[in-house]
């Protein structure tokens, strides 16, 4: 079924696929397992829908290759050097400068790392198991085949970084900066995430899984298979950005006062 409105000045395309089900009471869409919505286009004044097969793409996440990794001493290490095969256990780097640096083959375990100085770095095939940094500072930094468990992050500083199937699971962040990333096969599960900033980010292949975010800002971001159904979302800022975003029926309804406001429409009941 297709269903097409009409809206003066600015509007977008939405992408309803699967069955259709039984109204939702209110009129705030239909309810069904496997109904799905895609923001497809910003274009003028048009909504279109249509029942088809969603196309969003998942994540591909590389599993890690944590092979003959010997004990590390964090003491030792540098700025600017690379480091490879280590486990780190209870190590404290806190407030060291450690820009540039680089590991591949690692694995940190009940890491501090609050006010550490990652700008730059690089992490491939790591693994970080209950990192704790009340500010964790790696802007411009680059993450590739890394996952992170059960770890909390305060104010977490990645912008311009480069994440390349990265994986977050059952970790806790205030305000996780992501202005200007380019993020490919990103995966969050289990997460609880205060404010999500990803203004002028590149999005692909990202995908959330029971997740919450509290405020999610899109402002000038770029996304495409940028799956927003696992979340629960309380606040969305740049609504007209969301073109690439996949939504469920329920927070299409949810999102309708934003929809509304930004396309100037006056809901009165």
């Amino acid at each position: 079924m297709n269903r097409r409105m009409h809206i003066g000045g600015v509007g977008f395309t939405i992408e309803l696929a699967g069955k259709m089900g039984d109204p939702v009471s209110g009129g705030g869409g239909w309810r069904h397992a496997d109904r799905v919505v895609a923001v497809e286009s910003v274009v003028s004044g048009t909504v279109e829908c249509m029942a088809r097969k969603t196309l969003t793409a998942a994540p591909r996440l590389e599993k890690l290759r944590l092979e003959a990794i010997a004990v590390g001493d964090a003491d030792h290490l540098q700025a600017h050097e690379s480091y490879s095969g280590g486990r780190y256990v209870a190590s404290d780097l806190r407030e060291r400068e450690l820009s540039g640096i680089s590991f591949s083959e690692c694995e940190f375990v009940e890491l501090e790392a609050s006010e550490t100085d990652l700008r730059a770095a690089t992490f491939v095939d790591t693994r970080f198991e209950r990192l704790n940094a009340p500010i964790f500072t790696a802007p411009r930094s680059s993450f590739r085949d890394v996952s992170f468990e059960g770890s909390r992050l305060g104010s977490a500083e990645f912008y311009e970084a480069n994440w390349s199937s990265v994986h977050f699971v059952h970790c806790r962040i205030g305000y996780l900066n992501l202005r200007g990333a380019r993020l490919e096969d990103v995966l969050f599960t289990d997460c609880l995430i205060d404010e999500l900033d990803l203004g002028a980010a590149t999005a692909n292949r990202v995908s959330f899984i029971d997740t919450q975010i509290n405020n999610l800002d899109l402002t000038r971001s770029t996304l495409t298979n940028f799956d927003l159904r696992g979340v629960e979302l309380r606040q969305l800022g740049g609504v007209e950005y969301l073109k690439g975003a996949t939504l469920n029926s329920y927070q299409l309804s949810e999102l309708a006062p934003l929809f509304a406001h930004h396309l100037g429409i006056v809901l009165d009941e």
